[in-house]
């Protein structure tokens, strides 16, 4: 093992190089996030060892869960970056460690991934959350493994909350399938997501300066989402690509029962441009 990383030591270096500037190059794409895997994909390195880049525009809108607090919309330009090595894709950078091909249609690998989530709120987006201390957006890094068959492609991914916001950890497991039909491409996906429970205080629970008589004490235990995804995408030309991403994410007990929640679940819509260079 230790031969194997020496001998890739200058993408290491490159790696570190785009870590510098990480959460400004990351912001830039996190809301391209659900649509990323399928417009570069996953590069068989027998097949594409080259450099493909991609530059867009996407503009996403987001019903978050806090009482009183409006859908967030974000129009923000995406970039995609990928070689043999190394993948920056919306939100997500990933350094490749390892691939094993067992057929054409048939994979499976391993990377370690560093990730911007935009998540939380200020005390100002809403009056039922006056007082409240602000919840701040963090990187992540963990790793991903990613499991390609003919059939499906399954993931799995544990991270960690590197800005030390919350301190929390997360860890998703997800399904998704790519059918094509001529220039169209349609993805449907399911995610199960598990929240520590540092997590879940962070984000949804009420501290005990933050209570209030109408805003209860409230303290998060660990809990598990789980998503229902579909993307569309429509290659104009060679070079360009349009997509839609419409997601719901069902919210469980242990989220919904906090006073600052106010809905059952929360949506996410994706509209976006991608050239390909």
């Amino acid at each position: 093992m230790a031969a194997f990383l020496s001998s890739r030591a200058p993408f290491r270096v490159l790696f570190h190089a785009q870590v510098l500037s990480l959460g400004s190059v990351l912001l830039l794409g996190a809301v391209a996030t659900p649509a990323h895997a399928q417009l570069l994909g996953d590069l068989d390195p027998q097949v594409q060892p080259g450099l493909q880049t991609g530059l867009g525009i996407a503009v996403a809108s987001r019903q978050l869960p806090y009482a009183g607090v409006d859908r967030k919309n974000n129009a923000l330009p995406v970039l995609l970056v990928e070689n043999r090595w190394f993948r920056l894709a919306g939100g997500n950078a990933d350094l490749k460690l390892w691939r094993e091909g067992f057929s054409t249609q048939h994979s499976l690998s391993a990377a370690l991934r560093l990730k911007y989530d935009d998540e939380g709120f200020k005390a100002s987006d809403s009056p039922l959350l006056a007082g409240m201390d602000k919840r701040k957006a963090s990187v992540w890094g963990g790793g991903a493994l990613t499991w390609q068959t003919p059939w499906v492609q399954l993931g799995a991914e544990y991270v960690g909350d590197l800005s030390g916001e919350s301190k929390g950890q997360k860890f998703s497991l997800q399904a998704d399938r790519r059918f094509g039909f001529g220039a169209w491409g349609l993805t449907p996906r399911v995610k199960a997501q598990w929240l520590d429970k540092k997590y879940v205080d962070y984000y949804y629970g009420v501290h005990a300066h933050e209570a209030t008589a109408s805003r209860a004490l409230y303290t998060g235990q660990s809990a598990t989402t789980a998503e229902l995804g579909l993307r569309v995408d429509y290659a104009i030309a060679r070079s360009h690509l349009v997509y839609i991403d419409a997601s719901v994410t069902r919210l469980p007990d242990e989220i919904r029962q906090s006073p600052i929640v106010s809905r059952k679940d929360t949506s996410r819509v994706v509209l976006g441009y991608m050239y390909r260079f």
